[in-house]
């Protein structure tokens, strides 16, 4: 039977390209609540504000580049089936080659309509910036293509379609504390091959059987390739 991986990545996946992670300053983004930038209601209250918060995250993650963890995971595609499944909101694994990767929380570097058919289609961002005069064709405004708190997760279905079949499971950077994205671990089959790459692993594995690398993900991505049996 040939090998189903998921690699499910977290923050810590991309920290080591210089991204901060949602956690960095006790829930803020560089001093920004995410109550302020990161819900509907924020959207509806100051479309500007969020607009711009947006583009500053996307300026510094067009700037940023796929770490070696990236790339060993790209590497890794050529040697077995590897389906990417990932909260993170950047790129990168896609710029490092990866070519199976389903953004459950969407992706930065592109925008969507803030009217009733936001799922319909998804428009690249053109450089960094998304501007007041970025409309959809029915004449919304766009607004960045991310799952913000409070909303549904569209993907999840399709994820949870993905895990039924996984021979092996991989957390990287994650916490498994983010809901409802955690609740792809119940799907995972009993005797999937399951590990949790994180500097904090022993918090993490909570007696879900994962085997723990306690690294991050750069050095913790070398240390797996050691133990996989392909």
């Amino acid at each position: 039977m040939q090998a189903q991986i998921i690699i499910f990545s977290g923050a810590g996946m991309s920290a080591e390209s210089g991204i901060k992670t949602f956690r960095d300053s006790n829930g803020l983004w560089e001093n920004y609540n995410i109550h302020d930038v990161a819900t509907p209601e924020a959207w509806k209250h100051n479309p500007d504000l969020v607009t711009d918060f947006y583009n500053q995250r996307r300026k510094q993650i067009i700037n940023s580049k796929p770490n070696e963890a990236h790339f060993a995971i790209a590497e890794l595609e050529k040697k077995a089936e590897v389906q990417i499944i990932t909260q993170n909101i950047d790129d990168l694994h896609e710029r490092a080659g990866s070519k199976n990767v389903l953004h459950l929380h969407g992706n930065i570097r592109y925008a969507k309509s803030s009217g009733p058919n936001q799922e319909k289609e998804y428009y690249p961002v053109d450089g960094w910036k998304l501007s007041e005069n970025d409309k959809c064709p029915e004449g919304f405004r766009l607004r960045p293509h991310v799952v913000w708190f409070g909303e549904n997760v569209p993907m999840m279905e399709r994820a949870i379609d993905l895990m039924v079949g996984a021979t092996h499971f991989i957390v990287i950077g994650s916490s498994l504390q983010v809901y409802p994205a955690a609740n792809l671990l119940s799907f995972c089959p009993p005797n999937a091959q399951k590990w949790i790459i994180d500097p904090k692993a022993d918090e993490l594995n909570d007696g879900n059987e994962f085997r723990l690398i306690n690294q991050k993900a750069v050095d913790g991505i070398q240390s797996l390739m050691k133990e996989l049996k392909l």
